[in-house]
This record gives C-alpha cells, sequence and structure tokens, in this order.
C-alpha cells in the first residue's frame, strides 16, 4: 500500500513549506526535465529567481 507522505507536509511545521518546480529544457535534445526545490513560505520569490538563474546558467556536463 503507498504511503502518503504529503499528509505529513500538512501538520506542523511543514506548513510553512512549498515545494517549487520549475521546467527546464535541455539546448542539446530540446527535451524537458525539471528541477524542484523546498523554499520557506517567506522566501518563494527568492527561490523562483535562483531557478531561473540556474536555467540561464546551466553546468558544463
Amino acid at each position: 500500500m503507498a504511503k502518503k507522505s504529503v499528509a505529513s507536509l500538512k501538520t506542523g511545521k511543514g506548513k510553512d513549506y512549498t515545494k517549487v518546480i520549475t521546467a527546464v529544457r535541455s539546448p542539446k535534445t530540446g527535451a524537458y526535465s525539471f528541477k524542484e526545490l523546498i523554499a520557506h513560505n517567506d522566501h518563494i520569490k527568492d527561490a523562483v529567481e535562483v531557478a531561473k538563474e540556474s536555467i540561464e546558467t546551466p553546468t558544463a556536463e
């Protein structure tokens, strides 16, 4: 049976955090991948800006 991990985020201090998901398109293949991070509710805008910066400056592979 599947474990419901989302329910634990809705109680206690889990309410103070939000999962930020951004889509990143690979310049090489054109395929999309997703970057996920957990940010405090007070810092959502900062987290989105950081995600945008990481998209604009991809790491060398």
